[in-house]
């Protein structure tokens, strides 16, 4: 794990650059220059300590800079009967670039963002995983090209200004939606793809190498128990790749989940005297009981976190800043200070990020397996809404008429606008209040329509959905970030490659079986796990937002908002936001807290970070 950089007629300002990725590679720094081309990493050693520096060269054309891991690199070697130098996955990346170019990228089993400059042909290959693992952000202005490994880095080699249209979508998912950033030029590189960079015209070719749309458009005839057996052995197999590729002690985060219980479980297997972290606060939903039961079980060295954000007003600014953008999920705090405290023990740390998306986690995701027959004819969505128009809005989020009165909802909504429902809208009901002309969620329309218009199911529509968007711009960011900050790497053996490349098949009642979701998870988890957590709802960090914005954080937030100079008053009507401070607004308490949390991330970035 690593963070890189480079560049295209720029000339990399190596110190600024240090300091603004140093916490991604502590242990060593080095760059290489050629002409135009310039490329800068940063180590944090992990596997083969003693002879995986970078940049590294093969011969007198190739050089390469690498953040991730390949878990696969020494099978592929030996496969492909491939001889080097050293052992480590760089070379292994080199050596395979040799012989196939692009085209290697479809046998990695692993997590990357790389570039291989070409000094011969004068072109620079850039790449990214799957699943967009490991980040990669790209300034192109015609004059130059920039990427780094995050926005900070980008931001401390040019003067950035902001694209405002690009907020407006943010208001709505609380994160920036795919290729979007705050600033102009400056685009996120897509999960998936790979461009190639002519050095001397500055002409980017794309290509989209991987899409897991190819996969959900595919049918899985493997009966349950078949499918069950094979999750098994590829969790199984993607475990041991990611314990096996370090030549450091790795550990698993564990909640009271299926998803990292099954991590833990099956790692235990593998490794002795498993290191296992949770976070425990005080909260209706406070998971530690649950992680505590699996950590006895497979008697593991646990650590138990507890949090009581009493100096949250101290860290805050600081958690938002490391992000490069504004960022809304709140449970990157708890993510931030359980990385720090497990980087106090070891470099290397397990996750279940990926289970959800791929295995149908998310309680949302119950109506849409029947979604199809909900919007098989006009007589059928019209009774749906005219009952929902008949009942009275519900009081609690969590509560089954809720459920049940949002399914109803779904009748009068495109499939954008239930996908958005379903899922994290900070600001629905309450659009009338942003200040935009135009349809500024047309690049979420363009994106929903190549999925809406497939013949994909509804639940395999919303899955393919919450991968390109949940997964890809909020989750793997948020770990990705938490993480790093402390200069620990995080693996999710879920989204190894056969994994990635299977569960999108299977069928939907083995993902949702009447009311209950993650069916064929739950199942596999049967013999790991003690049953009292295998029917536990799916939960997440209850973060105390309400509770923050009224109390420890109520002065700074009062601050960042009702600024004069607040930047959020060219998006949303100052009304309305100053309507939300004094808790006159005519909107639910949650609604409430999620809206303000919104600005209050938005205003942090534009103080801390633009304004700078």
């Amino acid at each position: 794990m690593c963070g890189i950089a480079g560049s295209v007629n720029h000339t990399l300002l190596y110190e600024p650059l240090k300091s603004a990725l140093l916490h991604r590679g502590p242990d060593e720094q080095n760059g290489y220059r050629d002409g135009q081309v310039d490329l800068y990493h940063l180590r944090l050693s992990i596997q083969d300590i003693s002879g995986g520096r970078q940049p590294m060269t093969l011969g007198d054309r190739y050089c390469i800079i690498f953040n991730g891991e390949i878990y696969n690199h020494a099978e592929l070697r030996a496969q492909h009967g491939l001889k080097g130098s050293t052992q480590s996955d760089t070379e292994t990346l080199l050596l395979l670039f040799e012989r196939f170019g692009p085209a290697m990228l479809a046998q990695l089993d692993g997590m990357f963002a790389l570039a291989i400059y070409d000094k011969q042909e004068q072109t620079l290959f850039i790449a990214r995983d799957r699943a967009g693992k490991k980040p990669l952000y790209l300034y192109h202005d015609g004059q130059k090209i920039i990427f780094a490994s995050e926005l900070n880095a980008i931001k401390s080699q040019v003067t950035l200004e902001m694209e405002q249209k690009y907020f407006y979508p943010y208001l709505r998912l609380g994160v920036f939606y795919r290729r979007f950033t705050p600033y102009r030029h400056v685009s996120e590189m897509p999960a998936g793809s790979w461009l190639q960079i002519n050095c001397k015209t500055l002409e980017v070719k794309e290509e989209r190498w991987w899409d897991i749309h190819t996969y959900y458009a595919q049918s899985c005839t493997d009966t349950f128990t078949d499918a069950l057996d094979k999750t098994r052995q590829k969790l199984e197999t993607s475990v041991r790749r990611r314990l096996e590729s370090s030549d450091l002690e790795v550990g698993c985060f564990l909640s009271g989940g299926i998803d990292s219980g099954l991590i833990t479980a099956i790692a235990s297997g593998m490794t002795s005297k498993l290191k296992t972290f949770t976070v425990s606060f005080a909260g209706e939903y406070d998971e530690a009981p649950l992680a505590r039961l699996v950590a006895e079980r497979y008697q593991t060295k646990h650590t138990e976190l507890r949090i009581s954000f009493d100096h949250l007003v101290n860290d805050i600014e600081n958690i938002l800043c490391n992000y490069g953008e504004p960022y809304f999920d709140s449970s990157a705090i708890p993510s931030y200070y359980v990385s720090q405290e497990a980087k106090k023990h070891l470099t290397v740390i397990l996750n279940g990020d990926g289970a959800d998306e791929l295995f149908g986690g998310y309680r949302r995701y119950v109506p849409f397996a029947r979604y199809d027959f909900f919007r098989s004819s006009k007589f059928v969505r019209a009774s749906a809404l005219a009952l929902k128009n008949l009942l009275p809005a519900p009081a609690e989020k969590k509560s089954k008429y809720n459920f049940i009165y949002r399914f109803l909802s779904f009748a009068s909504k495109s499939d954008l606008e239930t996908y958005l429902s379903a899922g994290l809208d900070i600001i629905e009901d309450y659009e009338q209040h942003i200040l935009s002309s135009g349809d500024y969620l047309e690049p979420l329309r363009k994106d929903f329509r190549v999925i809406a218009n497939s013949n994909l199911t509804g639940l395999k529509k919303i899955m393919n959905m919450d991968f390109d968007t949940n997964l890809f711009s909020d989750l793997l960011v948020k770990m990705d970030i938490a993480t790093m900050a402390h200069s620990l790497e995080g693996r999710s053996p879920f989204l190894g490659k056969d994994l990635l490349e299977y569960a999108p098949t299977l069928p939907d009642d083995y993902k949702i079986k009447g009311g209950s979701t993650k069916h064929l998870l739950r199942t596999l988890a049967g013999s790991y796990l003690p049953e009292t957590l295998i029917h536990q709802p799916k939960r997440g960090f209850e973060i105390p937002l309400k509770k923050w914005i009224d109390h420890e954080l109520h002065d700074m937030i009062r601050d960042y908002i009702s600024s004069p100079n607040a930047f959020h008053r060219n998006l949303i009507k100052p009304s309305f936001s100053e309507a939300l401070l004094e808790g006159k607004a005519r909107v639910p308490a949650e609604k409430r807290a999620k809206i303000l949390w919104t600005i209050f991330c938005l205003e942090v970035w534009y103080r801390k970070i633009y304004l700078r």
